[in-house]
């Protein structure tokens, strides 16, 4: 037996204890038990499914024998007393979740049990807790004494809370995932002697399908639902094979050799899918969160929406390259290739240059419109020659009457056949309009060895002078 001083010792400890202590009876607890055990009843569970206003009832039979002053503190209480002659107001409401795993416990025949809950001050606010109790030595056959520690963490629950609610409402895309599934997979490459993961990747292109399929996405956020046209968490997790497909695949493949080349945090532009299948340009940025960098099981991927900004930089490119009232090419982009040919020293290239006829006359007559339907006409008649084409063509305005063709890899041969389809689609596109006639001077060349690709044009721009020649000789004879 404990003398005096050991006793005055452990109040001591008890009462000034930093966390909340309760000493408890759980033994009116034990009898209603026993109770039912004699009436037959084998499952609680099933016991609290059909009568659930049992858990109330063993929450009123637990007698408070002493607390400590910090649970005094805790529950707001203005002494012992007074939290003790008011426990209906701390056990209620919330509890009722935790207790019924407790209940469990204690039918299973558990001493001790740890879990997480609310209790209520007296002036009802909730206080998140973290719960242990521990029935005494010497006290398991009649539960008459168990001890308990209450330990707040409100403020930590607060502050969980708030970070959930900036990840759902964020104005991006959220996605947490674990990648450790694929630091193992690395492990096991290495083990096996690959140190190269490009190499491998080239070798065995179904490994980046593989290493895609076992990521695991532990949450997404609002606004990721809304991006991806998801109704549910749900209908999009189990959707994910139409959101990461077709052109994904090269860029997981660069973000697996950044992972494996210790890259754990990169941002890269690419191609995502709505569920309804409309392709969604994204910006990615993903890190391996920070203390994760041994084993990748927690991943923070962000992804914005760049569609419009890709759509205008499109837009403004093409305006960039492009002939507005055509559709052609222009006459920088033009230059710009000739330029990217010689550089290369393309071995063989056909050059095709065109002139309108009488625009001039069409404008001073007919007006400037009739002009410009003259110019539209023109590159209908190119557009529908050159599409025919497997040929990495580039037919351009290059001024206001005048267009050419770069052809390469095509012959003098080739070459004269798509001038006999050009000159057949004028006379075709003139019986569709009506006056005035479309008209056009065209000449070709091919490079030879050693030939520049400027001396093509010269040669190609020589034979329309001459064509337009011969157009105005036969005018005139008509």
């Amino acid at each position: 037996m404990p003398d005096s001083d050991d006793k005055e010792y452990l109040v001591t400890l008890f009462e000034y204890a930093p966390v909340s202590l309760w000493e408890q009876d759980f033994s009116a607890i034990k009898r209603l038990f026993d109770d039912l055990r004699s009436q037959g009843v084998k499952s609680l569970d099933a016991h609290l499914l059909l009568h659930p206003e049992f858990i109330d009832l063993c929450m009123s039979q637990i007698r408070v024998l002493d607390v400590n002053l910090q649970t005094v503190a805790m529950l707001k209480a203005d002494s012992k007393e007074h939290l003790i002659a008011n426990l209906e107001q701390v056990f209620r409401d919330g509890m009722r979740r935790h207790m019924r795993d407790e209940l469990r416990a204690l039918w299973n025949g558990d001493v001790k049990w740890s879990g997480e809950g609310v209790n209520y001050t007296l002036s009802g606010e909730p206080v998140d807790i973290i719960l242990h109790w521990r029935i005494l030595p010497e006290y398991e056959e009649n539960w008459e004494r168990v001890l308990v520690t209450i330990e707040d963490i409100t403020a930590r629950r607060r502050a969980e809370r708030r970070l959930v609610s900036l990840f759902e409402a964020s104005p991006i895309s959220l996605w947490e995932e674990d990648y450790s599934a694929i630091k193992n997979y690395f492990d096991e490459l290495r083990a096996q002697g690959v140190t190269d993961l490009r190499d491998y990747l080239t070798q065995h292109p179904e490994a980046v399908l593989h290493c895609a399929g076992i990521i695991k996405v532990i949450n997404v956020n609002q606004r990721t639902l809304e991006l991806f046209g998801a109704a549910s968490k749900e209908h999009l997790l189990t959707n994910l094979n139409r959101v990461f497909r077709d052109e994904m695949g090269s860029h997981f493949a660069n973000e697996l050799i950044d992972l494996w080349n210790d890259t754990l945090v990169y941002e890269r532009e690419g191609i995502n899918y709505s569920l309804s299948g409309e392709p969604i340009n994204i910006l990615l940025n993903f890190r391996i969160m920070p203390g994760h960098e041994q084993t990748f099981d927690w991943a923070l991927v962000s992804i914005q929406d760049i569609t419009a900004r890709k759509k205008a930089e499109d837009y403004l490119q093409y305006l960039g390259t492009h002939d507005v009232m055509t559709g052609l090419y222009n006459r920088a982009y033009f230059e710009e290739t000739i330029q990217k040919l010689t550089i290369a020293q393309t071995s063989k290239v056909s050059i095709v240059v065109l002139d309108l006829n009488y625009l001039k006359r069409t404008n001073d007559s007919l007006g400037h419109q009739a002009g410009d339907k003259l110019i539209r006409r023109a590159a209908e008649v190119l557009n529908a020659t050159f599409t025919t084409i497997n040929s990495n063509y580039v037919a351009a305005r290059i001024g206001g009457d005048e267009f050419a063709v770069i052809l390469p890899d095509k012959d003098e041969t080739e070459t004269a056949e798509l001038l006999k389809q050009i000159q057949l689609l004028i006379e075709i596109n003139n019986r569709y309009y009506r006056e005035p006639a479309l008209s056009i001077s065209y000449g070709a060349a091919t490079s030879q060895p050693g030939m520049s690709i400027e001396k093509v044009i010269q040669m190609a721009d020589d034979a329309m002078y001459a064509n337009k020649a011969e157009n105005h000789r036969r005018r005139k004879d008509d």
